[in-house]
């Protein structure tokens, strides 16, 4: 705080979190203009579509960000949890909630407005009792999410719909439309669950693994990039079924997928034991 009581801010992870919030607005924009050319230009509501996908899942990269950047200077701060809140809300919440409605749900009036709310208010608690967990076990990030995480509800829903629409070759989703309202249901369900999922917060610029440990991450980066349209979805599906096998997975093989050093605490110094994460 300075003397005038405002607080002062880390520039760069807040900066991404920043840009997280801008996406999801422009997400929000583009479906709504698509929305509006619903009916006298369907090519170019589904283009609409397409960009407001990628909105999302390029919040969903500065997600991904902002808090690297905080853990790297050791700036992690309670201003910057409830910017993050805030932001991932517009991103993960509104925006994907208001997609699917406007895509399939619109149609079914008061039931679809149904079903797209229940998402968006249980992304609300979800980070609501995260930024609790997090408020009481302040000393060290966790290693963990209790629940699905809505940045990877958020990136499931917009990699999936643009695997569809590259998968149908047309620029509708035809009847895979209405696998979109119970997928939604389904992640709301496990936002609350009581699976845990890694966070993947101990992978830093000291993390050290093997060449061949390497190569792999540049061979499925590259492919990645190469079959953009089906390659996010396999990687948020992939992450979704973890939670459901991570407990029938040996501990060594446990460390090795979720890149879990454990090092040695250094001569003179005091292990510590990072608090679980909701």
């Amino acid at each position: 705080m300075n003397e005038n009581g405002n607080p002062k801010i880390y520039l760069l992870p807040n900066l991404m979190t920043a840009g997280n919030l801008c996406f999801g607005f422009a997400s929000i924009l583009k479906i709504l203009e698509g929305a509006l050319k619903k009916e006298i230009d369907p090519i170019g509501a589904q283009q609409n579509f397409r960009l407001a996908i990628w909105c999302i899942l390029g919040a969903c990269i500065c997600d991904l960000l902002d808090g690297r950047l905080a853990r790297l200077g050791g700036h992690e701060s309670d201003f910057g949890r409830e910017f993050d809140s805030i932001a991932d809300i517009v991103s993960f919440g509104v925006a994907p909630a208001l997609m699917v409605y406007r895509i399939v749900l619109e149609p079914f009036g008061r039931i679809g407005w149904v079903v797209a709310s229940i998402y968006l208010v249980c992304g609300a608690l979800r980070l609501a009792r995260f930024n609790c967990l997090a408020a009481a076990n302040s000393t060290a990030a966790s290693k963990e999410f209790k629940g699905f995480p809505i940045p990877a509800a958020a990136g499931l829903i917009a990699s999936l719909t643009l695997c569809l629409l590259w998968w149908q070759g047309e620029h509708d989703l035809g009847n895979w439309k209405w696998l979109l309202p119970p997928l939604m249901l389904f992640l709301s369900f496990m936002m609350f669950s009581g699976f845990k999922y890694p966070s993947f917060k101990s992978i830093n610029w000291r993390t050290r693994r093997s060449i061949l440990h390497f190569l792999v991450i540049v061979i499925l980066l590259v492919v990645t990039l190469l079959y953009y349209e089906w390659m996010p979805a396999l990687i948020f599906i992939s992450y979704l079924l973890y939670g459901f096998v991570r407990p029938f997975i040996s501990r060594q093989w446990r460390r090795e997928i979720e890149e879990d050093d454990e090092e040695e605490p250094e001569e003179g110094q005091t292990p510590q034991s990072p608090p679980q994460g909701p």
